[in-house]
């Protein structure tokens, strides 16, 4: 829930940036020098950018809970019990030592978005969170063309 707060408050503070944005490029352009109009036109692209950053995001983290609770419902999370450590994260050598499981289940099973996203909560867990999302991505795309 805190994570969804913090979505809202970065999408409210983006909104209130393109206003701002919005509002001084027009007074740029608007004073008619090059240097003027060029700074004005960049603060036009900066937000789309950033919005386009920001949707992509948002998107990508709805896709990823859909699977996720729809894989919950068809009882295919993994169902280890790793270690935490005392700061209540997963100790990542017990996650390394599972991770291989998942490795070989999407090596037998490429087309399968389950295994892709299990594989991407096992680099999470192991704390590879670039692969964590690559495989996410993977999962995502193979239960869309399926």
């Amino acid at each position: 829930m805190r994570t969804k707060l913090a979505v809202v408050a970065m999408a409210a503070l983006l909104v209130l940036y393109l206003v701002f944005a919005v509002r001084y490029g027009l007074l740029l352009i608007g004073v008619g020098e090059p240097v003027a109009i060029g700074l004005g036109v960049a603060l036009f692209v900066l937000p789309v950018l950033a919005t386009w950053g920001l949707v992509a995001e948002v998107l990508f983290a709805v896709r990823g809970e859909r699977l996720g609770v729809r894989l919950e419902q068809e009882g295919g999370l993994p169902a280890e019990e790793l270690p935490l450590r005392p700061s209540g994260r997963i100790d990542r050598a017990a996650a390394t030592e599972v991770f291989p499981r998942y490795q070989e289940a999407v090596e037998a099973a490429p087309e399968d978005w389950r295994a892709w996203f299990r594989l991407g909560l096992a680099y999470d867990a192991a704390g590879d969170r670039r692969r964590a999302r690559w495989a996410t991505r993977q999962a995502i795309r193979l239960s869309r063309a399926g």
